[in-house]
């Protein structure tokens, strides 16, 4: 059986562009150039019939490594609980105040990119901070 190399993950969501840039600043990731014969994104979204603009973006890890992520605007709105999150792996190696520190700093950054804190779980050693994104879906930091 052959194993999988590369995945993409993808976001349902209201706003597609906007939380693909959110998604950017969080993860160091990049928006990738606009398809070829277009200058720029917004010559691409001229181009598209009005149904379509604004219906998908993507950002990528620069280094190639990491998953890209798709964003699709569907009609609906969030309804429940993600089935499946994102966990931003910021104290890696730290442990006790010094892992919780990392991750409070981390926190603070993501806030003033419109994160929301949800709360601050910590057993004196391990610790992990859930967070919803700027259109609330759930992910972490740990």
């Amino acid at each position: 059986m052959s194993a999988i190399k590369k995945f993409q993950v993808t976001f349902d969501c209201a706003e597609p562009e906007r939380l693909a840039r959110f998604w950017c600043e969080v993860l160091g990731y990049v928006v990738p150039p606009p398809p070829d014969g277009f200058a720029t994104w917004d010559d691409f979204k001229c181009s598209q019939p009005p149904e379509q603009r604004d219906s998908w973006f993507a950002c990528s890890d620069p280094s190639g490594v990491g998953p890209r992520l798709y964003f699709q605007r569907v009609p609906e709105g969030k309804a429940a609980k993600n089935r499946v999150h994102l966990d931003v792996r910021v104290g890696t190696g730290l442990v006790g105040t010094e892992r919780l520190a990392a991750l409070e700093a981390e926190c603070a950054r993501l806030v003033l990119l419109g994160a929301v804190h949800v709360r601050t779980l910590y057993d004196g050693n391990d610790s992990c901070i859930p967070m919803l994104d700027i259109e609330g879906n759930e992910f972490c930091i740990d």
